[in-house]
């Protein structure tokens, strides 16, 4: 299915889930982009969503809606277990898929996704928002400038509290593949592997589960060049999301790298050895309307942005070594 520059890419959403809401409202913002369809477990279902979100066209199965011949594109915020089903079936019908974090249940399963979209030339993508935000542009560009001398260390963390423990919260579903380490850790990976732009030789992890999932995860990567990082998530600390990046002459540090506090601004810091800090500051930017349409250029000029599937896989590469290390409680060598 060819969608050249000057047409819009048609998006289908597979499921109703909460972070659709999201999602679709970026698509309708995005300059190249429109909605056009929802597809949910029941018609009735679908048609609520729709007349709710202003979407024209709605099915009651997800098959259908990939039967879609008006469709170029899917994003699917179904649960990590179904994810490699409904890409690979996406794949088959020709439709390129932006797919919800974790990208999959597993490595193996992200690598078949991504040999079924290539065999099918389609675009895949994982639902990593922060990545696409103007200020991660300009806090690569202070790494790779060198103003931090020698990288030394990356520490991040991503939690949030529950009172009460919603036992009936798909996260806490062992079935869908879920977790605080798929949920809430992939973040903090996707954010060390992002600094470092490397893989790590080894992993560490710990972790306390509740009905056979991880309810918190503290992780630690060592990295060649004398370099490590560590991380912790949860469902059980106040809401945090931030990182430090550290080298031999300064650190950066962002306090909300997830998502912004304010929409319309956000800002990171570099601490020097004397403990000046530099404030950099930027107006708005809504980085999932930046994702929708960096996704939707890619769709239009045929050009996949191949380094974020593969951060994608290697993310859920180090996810289930550093599971494996918390069942086990042992290091795990990390070859890629």
């Amino acid at each position: 299915m060819t969608v050249t520059p000057n047409q819009k890419v048609r998006w289908g959403i597979l499921s109703t889930a909460r972070i659709a809401d999201k999602v679709s409202g970026a698509i309708r913002l995005a300059e190249n982009a429109e909605l056009a369809a929802v597809a949910s477990r029941t018609e009735q279902r679908a048609r609520g969503w729709a007349l709710e979100h202003g979407v024209d066209r709605t099915y009651g199965n997800y098959d259908a809606l990939l039967e879609d011949p008006e469709i170029d594109a899917v994003y699917i915020p179904l649960p990590p277990s179904m994810h490699a089903e409904w890409t690979i079936k996406a794949a088959e019908r020709g439709k390129h898929v932006l797919c919800e974090k974790p990208f999959a249940a597993n490595a193996e399963e992200a690598s078949a996704m991504a040999a079924a979209c290539r065999t099918h030339n389609v675009h895949l993508m994982d639902g990593v928002m922060w990545v696409h935000h103007e200020r991660t542009f300009a806090m690569k560009q202070i790494i790779a400038n060198g103003v931090l001398g020698r990288m030394r260390r990356v520490t991040a963390a991503f939690t949030f509290n529950w009172d009460k423990i919603p036992d009936e919260n798909i996260r806490l579903k062992k079935e869908f593949a879920c977790g605080c380490l798929g949920d809430l850790g992939y973040y903090c990976i996707r954010a060390i592997l992002w600094a470092f732009g490397d893989l790590p030789d080894q992993v560490f992890a710990t972790a306390r589960y509740y009905r056979g999932v991880d309810f918190n995860v503290t992780g630690t990567l060592w990295f060649r060049d004398e370099r490590m990082a560590s991380f912790d998530c949860g469902f059980d600390v106040g809401s945090r999301m931030w990182f430090e990046i550290a080298g031999t002459r300064a650190a950066l540090i962002c306090d909300d790298f997830v998502d912004p506090w304010k929409e319309e601004s956000s800002r990171f810091w570099v601490h020097d050895v004397q403990g000046k800090a530099a404030e950099h500051k930027f107006k708005s930017c809504i980085q999932e309307v930046r994702m929708i349409e960096r996704f939707s250029e890619w769709v239009q000029l045929g050009q996949p942005n191949h380094d974020l599937l593969t951060d994608a896989i290697d993310t859920m590469r180090i996810c289930d070594a550093l599971h494996k290390s918390a069942r086990c409680r042992e290091i795990i060598k990390f070859n890629p």
